[in-house]
């Protein structure tokens, strides 16, 4: 009987996800070198090569692609019977794994974390940030045990709790008086427009408001950050779209003005979510109820930092 250790088969996923030996390593939390002992004593106790290493990195051969479904299936199976075992509320000293894109993850985390900790001192909770592509593939493998986006997820698997509404405004070079309040839909300004790079949800919501204008710079320019996308616009680069949550932050240079749209103004609506079968639904539904406290306290201490509003 082949023996393959449960540790083998967390290293052949994260291997088979990062294609990068050291990465791999990383994520699993060992030395790279101890990653790929136990990797190739898989290999030779199934008797086939599984990874073929080259100059350019990490290739899954043939019988690696045809094992992978089943390797997710088993370590997912151990993974909702971790959950079985240690059901209960956020209070059970036990970890919690929240996935959370990154438009959202730098201005509502530190406060979500804080008041976590603060709850229940003895929950580790691990993150994941990502697009939401990945974390609705991540949540459905059972590697995540609830994340936060952005409305429509059109996923029936998940279950889904409405947080809050985020509103969305305009960042523009501080010197550029040619942009003035309220910004309506299909000024010119929008042309200007820098975007996200493909794959986050903000640069389709973008596209969304922009209407009938389409952004010149979006052949130009790709992000992958908003702060990144907030440096480019005080450098006069262009303009950008910056949600309500994000504008203490995007404010706190001098270089950068925020400017209300047109009412009624674009938003999103963000969303914690999860597997409709997780056995963590409780704990997930209470996740969702802290999160909205969290952010009505904001509000009614006034923060984050807005704009006056047009008269």
């Amino acid at each position: 009987m082949i023996r393959l250790t449960l540790r083998q088969l967390l290293y052949f996923e994260a291997l088979s996800r990062t294609l990068h030996f050291g990465r791999a390593a990383e994520h699993a939390g060992v030395s790279q070198p101890a990653l790929s002992a136990q990797i190739a004593e898989m290999e030779s106790k199934l008797d086939c090569r599984l990874f073929e290493r080259g100059a350019k990195g990490v290739r899954l051969t043939e019988d690696a692609i045809a094992l992978q479904p089943r390797i997710e299936n088993i370590l997912n199976a151990v993974r909702e019977l971790e959950t079985v075992a240690l059901s209960g509320r956020l209070a059970t000293e036990r970890r919690f794994r929240l996935g959370i894109i990154p438009t959202v993850a730098p201005y509502i985390l530190p406060r979500i974390l804080a008041d976590l900790k603060t709850r229940y001192p003895a929950l580790v909770v691990e993150l994941r940030e990502a697009v939401t592509a990945t974390l609705v593939e991540e949540a459905n493998a059972g590697r995540i045990d609830a994340f936060i986006a952005a409305l429509p997820l059109d996923y029936p698997g998940l279950q889904i709790q409405e947080l809050f509404t985020d509103r969305f405004f305009l960042a523009v070079p501080a010197n550029d008086d040619t942009i003035v309040a309220p910004v309506p839909p299909e000024s010119p300004a929008l042309e200007r427009l820098m975007l996200l790079e493909e794959g986050h949800c903000l640069r389709d919501q973008a596209l969304a408001i922009c209407g009938n204008v389409r952004p010149l710079a979006m052949a130009s320019y790709g992000a992958t950050s908003l702060t990144t996308l907030m440096q480019m616009v005080a450098h006069g680069l262009g303009v950008t779209l910056v949600p309500e949550i994000a504008l203490s932050a995007a404010g706190a240079t001098g270089e950068v003005r925020i400017v209300p749209f047109s009412k009624p103004g674009p938003q999103r609506r963000l969303c914690l979510a999860w597997r409709r079968t997780s056995q963590r639904n409780q704990e997930c539904a209470e996740l969702a109820g802290i999160i909205r406290e969290i952010h009505a306290q904001n509000h009614a201490q006034g923060q984050p930092r807005r704009p006056a509003e047009p008269r």
